[in-house]
């Protein structure tokens, strides 16, 4: 059974009993399965925000070290560049999901 045949199943049984979870299940939970349409070894990749937070924090580390920035421009141009670095990297070197695994 897959994600979506079960997803049908569960609410039509809560249809009845709870309506306004039923109707929320339909409308909201069919996005989650989005996941599903990747190659089976960038799902978890996809899933957790493990790299979003390491970057928060890096973001955060350093606009501590910096202490008050003149404006709000300053502070976005450090967290841009540090953005953009990161982007390379992932284009350049480590790839978050090699493109050649979506080949299927």
């Amino acid at each position: 059974m897959t994600a979506e045949q079960y997803l049908k199943v569960i609410i039509e049984k809560y249809a009845r009993s709870a309506t306004r979870l039923s109707a929320w299940m339909e409308e909201n939970l069919a996005e989650g399965f989005t996941v599903f349409d990747f190659p089976l070894e960038h799902r978890r990749s996809i899933r957790i925000t493990n790299n979003l937070e390491r970057i928060n924090r890096e973001n955060h580390r350093r606009t501590r070290v910096v202490g008050v920035f003149p404006n709000e421009a300053s502070c976005l141009r450090l967290i841009s560049a540090r953005l953009m670095e990161i982007s390379e990297d992932w284009q350049i070197g480590k790839r978050y999901c090699a493109a050649r695994s979506f080949d299927y």
